[in-house]
C-alpha cells in the first residue's frame, strides 16, 4: 500500500513549516518531509520583523530584543539610534524552524526527517511524490525546499536576481553584554552590498550580501566588517554561505499539482533581501490553497501572494535607487527623524514597502535619488 495524503510539504524551513501547520489547521491530512534531522543549522541573519511576528502562529523562540541599531558607510563612523520599545527581534534558524514543524505537528501534521525527495509527477487524481524512502500520493504538493529547489527548476521558475551571502557565526564571549540589543548594519563597498550584525545571545552572526559574481570581493568585505566592528578575536562557530534568489516578474508560483513557496519560488525583498517574512507568510497562502484541492489551486495561491510579489516590486525600486546613491540611504535612515522613523515603522511591520511608495513625497524622493518604479 502506498502512503495517501491531502497534502505533501517538501521542505522543513520557515515556508514548510509554515505551509504544513496552515494545511492541517485547515483540515487537511499533510506529511512534511524534510531531508535533515531536525533541528539543524541553517545559514541565516535571523531577523524576526512585525509582519513575520504577525504571521506565526504563536511565541516562537527568541535570542535577543532588538531596541538599538547602529549604521556606518562602508565602514566609516558610525550612527546610532535607539528606541524604547522593540524594533525586531533575532531567532537561530536551528530552534525557529524545528518550533515550526512542532507547531505543524501539534497541529496534526506528520514529519518525517531525513527523507530526501527526489521527484514529484503529476497525475489524473494525485501527484505522485518520489523519496528515497519510498512512494506517496498527495492531492497537492507544496514545494519549499529552498533555493537549490529541484521542484522549482522542474515547475520552470525564472529569476531577475542572484546574491551571494556569506556569514559567520561567532561566540560573543565578552561582548555578548554590550550586544545584547543592538543591530548593526553597513552599506557596503559594492553597487546594492550591505553587512550586519546580528545579536543572538551568546553568539553573533556577522554576514554581507551582494549580487553573484564577485566572490573574492565579497570574502574581503566580510573580513572587513569583522575587523571594523572589533570582531575579529572572537571563535568562529560557523562559516558559510548561501545563495538568494528573486523572482522575475511574471515567474510561474506552481504548476499542475505543486505549488511553491519561500525561496524555492524566489520570494524575497530584493532590497533588505530578508526571506523570512516571505517564507511564512508564502507557506500559510501555499497551505491553505493546496488544502482545498487542486482544482483551482494555482489561481488561489496567486491571490493569496499577490500582496507579496507587491512587496517585492516596492523592494525591487529602493534596491535601484540604494545601489546608486548607498550615501543617501545612510544620511536618511541614520541621520533623518522621518527616515528613522520609517525605518522602525517597517522592522515592526506598520507598514510596507509598498505602501509606503504610494505616498507622493517617497515617490519623489527615489525619483531625486535615481530609482524608477516597477509596474
Amino acid at each position: 500500500m502506498v502512503d495517501s495524503y491531502d497534502v505533501a510539504v517538501v521542505g522543513g524551513g520557515p515556508a514548510g513549516g509554515s505551509a504544513a501547520a496552515a494545511a492541517a489547521r485547515a483540515g487537511a491530512s499533510v506529511v512534511l518531509l524534510e531531508r535533515a534531522g531536525l533541528p539543524r543549522y541553517k545559514t541565516c541573519g535571523g531577523g524576526l520583523i512585525g509582519p513575520t511576528l504577525g504571521a506565526l502562529p504563536g511565541a516562537p523562540p527568541v535570542r535577543a530584543t532588538v531596541t538599538r541599531a547602529s549604521f556606518t558607510l562602508r565602514g566609516g563612523r558610525a550612527v546610532e539610534r535607539s528606541e524604547p520599545e522593540p524594533l525586531l527581534f533575532t531567532a537561530a534558524r536551528t530552534e525557529l524552524d524545528h518550533w515550526l514543524a512542532r507547531e505543524a505537528v501539534a497541529a496534526g501534521a506528520e514529519l518525517r526527517t531525513g527523507c530526501q525527495v527526489t521527484g514529484v509527477d503529476d497525475g489524473p487524481e494525485h501527484a505522485v511524490v518520489t523519496t528515497d524512502d519510498g512512494v506517496l500520493h498527495a492531492r497537492t504538493v507544496v514545494a519549499a525546499d529552498g533555493t537549490s529547489s529541484r521542484l522549482a527548476r522542474a515547475v520552470g521558475v525564472r529569476l531577475s536576481r542572484v546574491d551571494l551571502g556569506l556569514e559567520l557565526e561567532l561566540d560573543a564571549g565578552p561582548l555578548t553584554e554590550a550586544w545584547a540589543d543592538r543591530i548593526h548594519l553597513d552599506w557596503g563597498p559594492l553597487p546594492g552590498s550591505y553587512g550586519w550584525v546580528f545579536p543572538k545571545g551568546d553568539s553573533l552572526t556577522v554576514g554581507v550580501i551582494t549580487a553573484k559574481g564577485r566572490p573574492a570581493e565579497t570574502r574581503r568585505y566580510l573580513a572587513d566588517l569583522v575587523d571594523q566592528q572589533g570582531l575579529d578575536g572572537l571563535r568562529v562557530l560557523h562559516d558559510s554561505g548561501h545563495l538568494t534568489r528573486c523572482r522575475a516578474p511574471g515567474s510561474p508560483l506552481g504548476r499542475g499539482r505543486v505549488v511553491l513557496a519561500g525561496d524555492a519560488a524566489g520570494l524575497l525583498e530584493p532590497w533588505t533581501r530578508e526571506g523570512i517574512s516571505f517564507a511564512v507568510r508564502s507557506g500559510i497562502a501555499a497551505g491553505t490553497a493546496a488544502a482545498a484541492g487542486a482544482t483551482g489551486l494555482q489561481q488561489r495561491y496567486a491571490a493569496g501572494v499577490a500582496d507579496l510579489v507587491e512587496e517585492m516590486a516596492a523592494g525591487e525600486t529602493c534596491l535601484r535607487a540604494f545601489e546608486r546613491r548607498p550615501a543617501a540611504f545612510h544620511a536618511l535612515i541614520g541621520r533623518t527623524p522621518v527616515g528613522w522613523r520609517q525605518f522602525v515603522r517597517l522592522t515592526r511591520g506598520d507598514t510596507t514597502l509598498a505602501r509606503a511608495l504610494t505616498h507622493r513625497s517617497v515617490r519623489l524622493g527615489l525619483g531625486v535619488l535615481g530609482a524608477g518604479f516597477a509596474g
